[in-house]
C-alpha cells in the first residue's frame, strides 16, 4: 500500500485537516527534506486489531500441515512405561 507523502511544513500548517484524512482512514508519510520521518496512521480499534490478527492466524493454518490424531496420540505417549 503506497501513502501519501506530505512535508513537515505542511503537516505543520494543515494538521486539523490531515488528522481528519487520517480519521477517515488514510495513511500519511511525513517528510523533511524529502525523506521519510514519521507516519500518521489511524488508531486501530481493538476489535479490529483482534480481526487482524484472527485472519493472520486463518492465514498461517493453510500452510500448516497437522498430523493425525493418531500420530499425536502416539508422541504423547511415548518415552511413558505402562
Amino acid at each position: 500500500m503506497t501513502m501519501e507523502t506530505v512535508g513537515a511544513y505542511e503537516a505543520k500548517m494543515h494538521l486539523p485537516k490531515l488528522l481528519d484524512r487520517v480519521a477517515r482512514g488514510e495513511n500519511l508519510t511525513i517528510t523533511r527534506h524529502g525523506k521519510p520521518v514519521a507516519q500518521l496512521v489511524p488508531v486501530a480499534t481493538d476489535r479490529k486489531r483482534a480481526q487482524e490478527a484472527l485472519d493472520r492466524i486463518a492465514e498461517l493454518r493453510q500452510h500448516i500441515k497437522l498430523a493425525p490424531l493418531v500420530e499425536l496420540m502416539a508422541m504423547t505417549h511415548e518415552g511413558h512405561r505402562y
